[in-house]
This record gives structure tokens, C-alpha cells and sequence, in this order.
């Protein structure tokens, strides 16, 4: 696909994602990525358009998009690689809900990067758990531009692939064009999945202390969600004192991530280095 050479998928089979990934890398061994490419059935040209402008998306929480498919190729776009795992796969691997320190550390970061992009007057419209990357250095958040492939705004996106119908803001699921509200509302089913493994958990269900910030984010009316910057300060651990988050990367101390995460990323690090690529075929 373009200069790269399909490695694996990222994703496992029936995982609820706007987009195709996967790990991928140049034929001479010298650049690994993450390539993204639309789902069969969605718009080819506006996937294309979408991840364009994705490219002014910047940020240490957000996979940056640094290349895409050339004129007439089939749409592609390409992100620096590096061992990442999927929110799902990441509570597959724990082996259940994360703990509360990474919860936040979660919710802290991705609202640092939300609020980057709703500065820039850009709304991401698709966040959902498979959307974030859990990485070793912090969170990474993907499927820029992908989503909206799925719908054309106005359209109802309850139901269209790819979309996942709990981290769906009620005003996006009937066909309102996607705004930053909407962005809180999917960040909210995120850590409420983080926090239970469902993006429509039962009240009781979620931890005590994240009740208050995850029902903030989930209000049905768009007004009484926070913004992205008052999210980033809320979800840092309760204090005596107010709390003023300058970056959510001080939230990610040694130890934030779970230790069987850590050593699946350390696995999957090892396997890409050792994995061998097909010699191409020769005239």
C-alpha cells in the first residue's frame, strides 16, 4: 500500500473502529508505521480529505498523521509507529476495568488533546475506545478524519459501521453536525469503558470517585458538559487544594500503566523487530 509493506493488523477481528489499521513498513527496513485506511463501504474521498487535514493536528497525545495516499491511489494515511495497544486490547490484557490512576491519566491527556483541536476549530466527531492508543509514554488518540467517512453531517449515524452507538453524543447520533461537545460526551463512554469495559455502564457500576467527572461528561445536554480544558484539570487526583494541570503528562509518573500492559507492549515490540517481510517478486 503506497512505499509500505503490510506487517500485521493492530486490531482484532470484530473491534468497532471507523478505519482499517495496521503495523506497516518501508521495503528496506527503515521506517515502521501505522497505516489507517476507510472502511469498505464509506467514502473513499472524503476519508482521503479528512485525514488531509488531520495533518495540522499536533500534540504529544495525538498520533500525528505525517503522510497520506497520493493522487489516484486508494486512500491511506500514515502515523509514526510505535508499541501502542488499543484500549480494548489493553483491558483484555489486564484482564478487566484499569485501575483509577490510569483512568485519569487517560481522561487527562486525551482532554489536553481534545482541547489542541477545538482551538483549532476542529472536532474529531469518532472518539471511542478503539480510537485510543495506550502507549508506554502516555495515551495516543487515532481515526482522525475517519469517522466522518461514515455519515455526511445531517445524516443520522446511529447504526453505520464503524461507529460505536455508546460513545455516540445523543445531538451527532440524530445527525447534528459534530461539535466539541460531542467530543466530551464520546471521552466520557471512553472512560467509563476504561473504568468498567461498557460505554453505557449502570451508575453504580462506575468507581465512586470518577462517578462525578465520567456523569459531567455524559450529560445529555450539550451545555452541561465541561470543555475539554476544565476536563484536563478535573481529572486529575482530588486534593486538599485546587488542582491547576499546566500538562497531563505530570499525571503519567512510573507506574500509571498496568504491568501486564507494559510487558504486552514490550511483546509486541519485540515481534515487529523480528518479523521478516516478504522479498518482492522479480521480473
Amino acid at each position: 500500500m503506497g512505499p509500505y509493506r503490510l506487517i500485521t493488523r493492530l486490531d482484532p477481528p470484530r473491534t468497532v473502529l471507523p478505519c482499517r489499521r495496521f503495523v506497516a513498513r518501508t521495503e528496506d527496513g527503515e521506517h515502521t508505521v501505522l497505516l489507517s485506511t476507510p472502511l469498505p463501504g464509506t467514502d473513499p474521498a472524503r476519508f482521503a480529505a479528512e485525514a488531509d487535514a488531520a495533518r495540522r493536528l499536533l500534540g504529544p497525545w495525538v498520533a500525528p498523521v505525517t503522510s497520506v495516499a497520493g493522487p489516484g491511489e486508494a486512500p491511506w494515511y500514515a502515523s509514526p509507529y510505535m508499541p501502542a495497544l488499543p484500549l480494548p486490547v489493553a483491558l483484555a490484557v489486564h484482564g478487566g476495568p484499569l485501575p483509577e490512576t490510569t483512568v485519569r491519566a487517560v481522561g487527562a491527556t486525551l482532554a489536553e488533546a481534545l482541547a489542541a483541536a477545538h482551538g483549532q476549530g476542529l472536532t474529531h466527531a469518532g472518539v471511542s475506545p478503539a480510537a485510543v492508543l495506550l502507549t508506554a509514554d502516555g495515551p495516543r488518540l487515532t481515526c482522525f478524519g475517519a469517522v466522518r467517512a461514515a455519515s455526511a453531517d445531517g445524516e443520522p449515524r446511529t447504526g453505520l459501521p464503524g461507529l460505536d452507538p455508546g460513545a455516540l453524543a445523543p445531538e451527532q447520533a440524530s445527525g447534528g453536525r459534530p461539535r466539541p461537545p460531542g467530543d466530551i460526551f464520546a471521552l466520557g463512554a471512553v472512560l467509563a469503558y476504561a473504568a468498567t469495559g461498557h460505554t453505557v455502564p449502570e451508575r453504580d457500576e462506575l468507581p465512586p470517585a470518577l462517578r462525578p467527572l465520567i456523569a459531567s461528561c455524559l450529560a445529555r445536554d450539550p451545555a452541561d458538559r465541561p470543555t475539554a480544558a476544565a476536563l484536563m484539570t478535573a481529572a486529575a487526583p482530588p486534593t486538599t487544594h485546587g488542582t491547576v494541570l499546566n500538562s497531563a503528562g505530570s499525571l503519567l509518573a512510573p507506574g500509571w500503566l498496568p504491568g501486564r500492559v507494559v510487558a504486552a507492549l514490550a511483546r509486541q515490540s519485540s515481534e515487529l523487530l523480528a518479523a521478516e517481510l516478504p522479498v518482492p517478486a522479480r521480473a
